[in-house]
Formats: C-alpha cells, sequence, structure tokens
C-alpha cells in the first residue's frame, strides 16, 4: 500500500479520507442539534479524518504509537475545551466526549481496510445518540422486577448456558440440555425483543406496529387484552380486531425465523405453508386497517417480561416435555401419534412444538413432510384457541370481524400444506 501511494502522491487514499469525512458528518450532525454539546459537525468531521489520517502516518512511518499519540491529543483537546467552560450550563458533556473518541476510532479503522464495519458502527452510534429520549423513558418505566428477571436471563443464557453438556441423554437421544436452553434462549429473546419495543414506542405509532410488537411479545397476551377492550368499547371493534389478527399474523414470521435459525433444512417445505397463510392475512389486515377509525385510543397490552426465571424454566420444562412425548408418541402411534400432540400442545404454545418438531427434523426421527404437518397443526390449533378466547371473551360483534382475519390466515396455511 505504502509503494502505491508513493507511485501515485497519495491520491489513492482519496476514498478513505472521503468515507471518514462522512462518518464524521454523520455523527456530527446529531451533535449539532444538542445546543449544550461543545462538538458539532466540523468537529466530528475533523476527528474522523484526524483518525485515518494517524493511521496513514503510523502505517507509513511503521510506529503504532503515532496513533495513540493522536488518541491522547484528542481527549486532551476534549479536556481542555470543557474546563474552560465548566461554569456554563451545559451538559457534562461525557456522551460528547466518548463520541468524539469514537469517531477517532472509525477513522483509524477505515484506514485498516474496516470501513464496512466502521460505517455500520457509525449508523448505530448515531441512533443510539439520537434515539436518548426514548431509551431513557424506556429505562425510568423499567420496574425492579424488569431489572432482575433482565439480569437472570443474562446469567443463565452468558454463564450457564456455555457450560451445560452438547450431548443426547434420554429416550430416542432426543434430550440435550444445551439445546434445550438454547432454544429458551432464542424464544425468550424474540418476545424480550417484542416486550422492549412495546415499553419504547406506546401507542403512538398506531395499531400496526401496536399489533407487530404484541404479537413478538405475547400474541395470546395481545389476543386478551383487546378481546376485552373490543367488547367494553364497541367503537374500538374494528381496531381490536385488527390488532389480533396481525399479532397472530407475527407468529407466522416467528416460526419463520426460529425454523431458519434452528432447522435451516426444514424451511424449504415450511415456507410455502407460513407464507401462504402470511400473505392471505395480510390482505385481510390491510382492508381492515382501511376502515379502521384511526383516533379510537390504544392500550398497551400487559404482557410479562419473557425474561424471568420462572417464564423461561417453564417454557424450557415444556419444551423437554413435549419434545419427549412428540418422539415416544411418534414412535408408537406413527404420524397419528405426532399431529395429536401437535394439536394439544399448540393450544396453548405453538413455540414448543415447533422446536420439539425441528429438533426431531435435525436428529432423523421426523421427516420433512411430518415435521411441516405437525407445525401446521400446532399453529391452526394455537388459531382456533385465540378465537375461542375472542368469542367468548369478546363477544360475537368482534368475533365475526376476526374470524375474516384468523380464516383467511387458516385458509393459507391449509392451502400451502396441501399443496406438498
Amino acid at each position: 500500500m505504502e509503494t502505491a501511494l508513493l507511485q501515485n502522491n497519495g491520491i489513492e487514499a482519496l476514498p478513505q479520507f472521503l468515507t471518514s469525512l462522512a462518518i464524521g458528518l454523520l455523527i456530527g450532525l446529531e451533535r449539532e442539534r444538542n445546543p449544550s454539546a461543545k462538538a458539532g459537525l466540523r468537529t466530528f468531521a475533523l476527528v474522523a479524518v484526524f483518525g485515518t489520517l494517524a493511521a496513514l502516518l503510523a502505517t507509513k512511518l511503521g510506529s503504532p504509537w503515532l496513533l495513540i499519540v493522536g488518541l491522547i491529543a484528542v481527549a486532551g483537546m476534549i479536556i481542555a475545551a470543557y474546563l474552560n467552560t465548566q461554569g456554563d450550563e451545559a451538559d457534562p458533556g461525557t456522551t460528547t466526549v466518548i463520541a468524539l473518541l469514537l469517531c477517532y476510532g472509525l477513522g483509524a479503522m477505515i484506514w485498516y481496510g474496516l470501513s464496512t464495519l466502521a460505517v455500520m458502527l457509525a449508523i448505530g452510534i448515531t441512533a443510539l445518540l439520537y434515539f436518548k429520549p426514548e431509551l431513557r423513558g424506556f429505562s425510568q418505566s423499567m420496574t425492579r422486577r424488569d431489572l432482575v428477571a433482565v439480569l437472570q436471563f443474562s446469567v443463565l443464557t452468558f454463564i450457564v448456558l456455555p457450560i451445560l453438556p452438547n450431548q443426547d441423554y434420554g429416550p430416542y437421544h432426543a434430550f440435550n440440555p444445551h439445546q434445550a436452553w438454547l432454544m429458551v434462549v432464542l424464544i425468550s429473546g424474540i418476545s424480550l425483543t417484542g416486550y422492549a419495543a412495546l415499553q419504547v414506542v406506546g401507542t403512538r405509532y398506531g395499531a400496526p406496529l401496536l399489533g407487530f410488537l404484541g404479537g413478538l411479545a405475547s400474541s395470546t397476551a395481545t389476543t386478551l387484552i383487546y378481546a376485552k377492550h373490543g367488547k367494553s368499547n364497541p367503537a374500538m371493534s374494528n381496531l381490536a380486531a385488527s390488532v389480533i389478527v396481525i399479532a397472530s399474523m407475527v407468529v407466522v414470521i416467528r416460526l419463520m425465523v426460529v425454523s431458519a435459525m434452528v432447522s435451516y433444512g426444514a424451511l424449504p417445505g415450511l415456507l410455502p405453508v407460513l407464507a401462504g397463510g402470511l400473505v392471505f392475512g395480510l390482505f385481510v389486515a390491510l382492508y381492515n386497517w382501511r376502515k379502521m377509525d384511526k383516533a379510537t385510543e390504544l392500550y398497551i397490552p400487559e404482557t410479562s417480561n419473557p425474561a424471568e426465571l420462572h417464564t423461561a424454566i417453564g417454557f424450557g420444562l415444556l419444551f423437554v416435555v413435549v419434545l419427549l412425548v412428540s418422539a415416544w408418541m411418534e414412535d408408537f402411534a406413527g404420524s397419528q401419534g405426532l399431529y395429536v400432540v401437535a394439536l394439544v400442545s399448540g393450544l396453548t404454545d405453538v413455540d414448543a412444538i415447533t422446536l420439539s418438531s425441528l429438533r426431531l427434523f435435525n436428529l432423523g426421527q421426523l421427516s420433512e413432510h411430518q415435521t411441516v404437518t405437525a407445525i401446521a397443526i400446532a399453529f391452526l390449533a394455537n388459531l382456533a384457541f385465540k378465537f375461542g378466547m375472542v368469542a367468548f371473551i369478546g363477544g360475537k360483534t368482534l368475533a365475526k370481524h376476526v374470524a375474516t382475519g384468523f380464516g383467511a390466515i387458516a385458509c393459507g396455511v391449509l392451502l400451502g400444506l396441501f399443496a406438498l
């Protein structure tokens, strides 16, 4: 690289410096919006370019210490700037200081051929800075119970999971402690994402997003809450039906993601079945959305934190039981036995039987057709259970609105299943 730079007067380094400039401007643009910040567009852009320049000089001179000296120089200038204005009513500047130091580091990364990673990090840093109000609101809305649950889940994920034996035990060699807990982490992680997003966005972004996030956290809880509100307030019947249908459509998306992560080999057979339900349901959801009164008050589903210890362990036990029973029933009564287990377990939890079927498929104990059929039956059973909940709690009017969407989703799944 050095020889090329010497032969071309360094012009080949221009793209790296332009990328650094763009990164600095991106982060600086967000800081410019903060009146109390001591650094804005120009400062961040110059610091990023300085990081690239320091890396270039360190490479040419063969002295990596120049990078350290540059970092110390940037830190010193930032500290001096804040000390000179410490009497002013301004923010203490810790966020801006660390953002400037990161900007310097990103500039250096670009010179060392890590441009793509540097740009990705810059976008993430900018988003983190921009969403300060939302993040602060989320942290303040967290209860002590939520924080304890997240800490417990972190310990069980990053400390316990790595030490669990990754070996098959029990009948049919179906039980693997490491794999079982990994499935718990996967499902709880997806649900936790929806739960956290619900706390951040609240009701500001409308029913479609609320239904989507509610479906990620818990489609059953979302159905229960909106069935109650749909009955108590007839004016929001269309809105409640839309949220319920969208939440159930998200279950299809969850199953796609889980299948792709756990057993990619089963995805080609499973995808047409799930895609059929998603597409058919989407048409009905869009139709209902156009008829809905957007001024109707929205309610946030009151779901429990999926990272709570008892919730995670409860799902883990359910997964293991369903896994062993499925393996035994398939061996004892063939496909019909497996489908009975799928029908019964799918009524309240479609995730457990889905993961169990995919696990048995990976072990070679189930064919692709059996796996897809079991998952489809579990999903349809879960859909029927939630419709019964709507009819019993929400009344006939809400049930009629929901029936169209649920019927469309079920028809799409069945058409995809019969096409296998």
